[in-house]
């Protein structure tokens, strides 16, 4: 089962964690192996705009795998009248959804906190040539 809704972020303190939830590497958990593995999956979807995958982008805020089998993620797009808002969460769900092992995935599309550069990460950065 897929399903796509659309989020908004109330409490203020969990925004702070979203925002620096991927700020390194995925800490060392049960669900490692399996995060490290949707994570590669995300890193094959590029937005068509910018030719850089959305996970070095910043798009996507949080992945939590629930009974080892289901996957959610939080993510967001650059403007919220990105023209491929109904495309790239689409995407995200489809590539996570192809691995072996997942049963259900979840993509929240979220506002909040709005995405900025700040989100990308270095190599994307070095890439776009913003340093």
């Amino acid at each position: 089962m897929m399903d796509i809704k659309r989020v908004f972020f109330k409490d203020k303190r969990n925004v702070e964690e979203q925002q620096n939830v991927f700020a390194g590497p995925v800490e060392s958990s049960a669900n490692t192996s399996l995060e490290q593995q949707v994570i590669a999956a995300i890193r094959t979807v590029y937005d068509p705009e910018i030719h850089i995958n959305i996970y070095d982008l910043g798009l996507i805020y949080n992945i939590s795998i629930k009974d080892e089998v289901n996957v959610d993620v939080d993510m967001t797009l650059t403007a919220p009248a990105c023209p491929v808002a109904e495309i790239l969460p689409r995407q995200v769900a489809d590539v996570i959804k192809a691995m072996d092992g997942v049963n259900e995935v979840n993509v929240n599309l979220v506002w909040d906190p709005p995405w900025t550069q700040q989100s990308i990460s270095d190599e994307a950065r070095l890439e776009l040539g913003l340093f």
